[in-house]
């Protein structure tokens, strides 16, 4: 099969590789269309430890079964494999699995012809939906799942929220168009990036922000802010603009350096929200999501070919694209 593989720092590669071994359990799945995922350009950059060259990456994937349980269904995967056994997944909470793994990361991902994966793992799609709209399951599931956890912690409505995202990337982007979903009226997107700012405004009708040319944003005046960047820099912004007995969501995982304000959190009651991936039902809920057309059209997405993915790579690393997200297709 063809697949695009991360083969050395800042190289993706488009070459003939073995196909996928089934293993007990598992299914065969012919890849119509993967989303470049904001970890899998940290892999890129030779700063995530954990996915080591040569390897293929992608995680954001949805296609057709060839092989296995569900043959002939058109499937969303679930990138995230967990034991089923242990305390975290006996009660709901899968992403916390001591033992899970993402395909993408250790295990063979999804930017290539084949993919293999648990047959569990698989999510069948509606007729309604095509490929490329259901690949954004994934990253629609980690914004779900960070906003059900800002519900839990919010005394009050997510719609009532005064809310800051930080970053409109596809998970903040997400983030936004599931909160104008929920009647959120006050919302603001901070996001350097001049066209991605344009497009967060175009699609999500919010407010947005460049932080480096605008004005600083009012401190202590956000009830709800979402850090989908995870750098020292965000953290810092986020907590200056998080208000007391506000709720701090950090899903961005850029670096684990300085910007938490710890005598903030303490003095103001802040309610800090480490977000990891998501659960099963998040997964489920993410496509029914999209199915139902809460996301819009979803014409910021872009489609490139998968033996293009190295220049899509290139270009997403030089900020040559307006996208929030770009689809490879084999």
């Amino acid at each position: 099969m063809k697949a695009l593989v991360y083969t050395a720092t800042n190289e993706v590669i488009h070459r003939e590789e073995p196909d996928p071994i089934l293993g007990s359990g598992e299914s065969l799945m012919k890849v119509e269309a993967s989303g470049i995922c904001g970890s899998d350009m940290h892999a890129y950059h030779g700063k995530d430890p954990r996915r080591v060259p040569p390897l293929i990456l992608g995680h954001e994937v949805a296609g057709t079964v060839v092989s296995g349980e569900g043959e002939g269904e058109r499937m969303v995967i679930n990138p995230l494999i967990t034991c089923g056994r242990c305390p975290f997944c006996d009660t709901g909470r899968s992403n916390l699995c001591p033992d899970r793994e993402l395909i993408g990361m250790r295990l063979a991902g999804a930017y290539a012809d084949l993919v293999a994966i648990p047959s569990i793992n698989l999510i069948p799609i509606p007729e309604t939906l095509d490929s490329v709209r259901a690949s954004l399951a994934e990253p629609t599931a980690t914004a779900l799942h960070a906003l059900n956890l800002a519900m839990q912690a919010s005394r009050r409505p997510l719609a009532e929220l005064r809310t800051l995202v930080i970053g409109g990337g596809a998970i903040g982007l997400l983030a936004a168009l599931l909160l104008k979903g929920y009647g959120c009226k006050s919302l603001v997107v901070s996001e350097p990036h001049t066209m991605r700012r344009e497009s967060v405004s175009r699609h999500a009708g919010c407010k947005v922000h460049d932080p480096i040319n605008d004005p600083a944003l009012e401190t202590d005046a956000f009830d709800l802010v979402i850090d989908a960047v995870g750098g020292g820099v965000t953290r810092k912004g986020a907590m200056a603009a998080v208000s007391p007995g506000g709720i701090f969501v950090h899903i961005g995982l850029m670096d684990s350096g300085e910007g938490l304000d710890i005598r903030k959190l303490t003095l103001f009651e802040v309610s800090l929200l480490g977000v990891y991936c998501y659960t099963a039902a998040d997964m489920r809920a993410a496509v029914n999501a999209i199915a139902e057309g809460m996301l819009g059209d979803l014409d910021w997405i872009e489609t490139r070919p998968l033996s293009e993915g190295a220049r899509a790579f290139d270009d997403l690393h030089n900020g040559n694209s307006a996208a929030a997200k770009i689809i490879l297709i084999p």
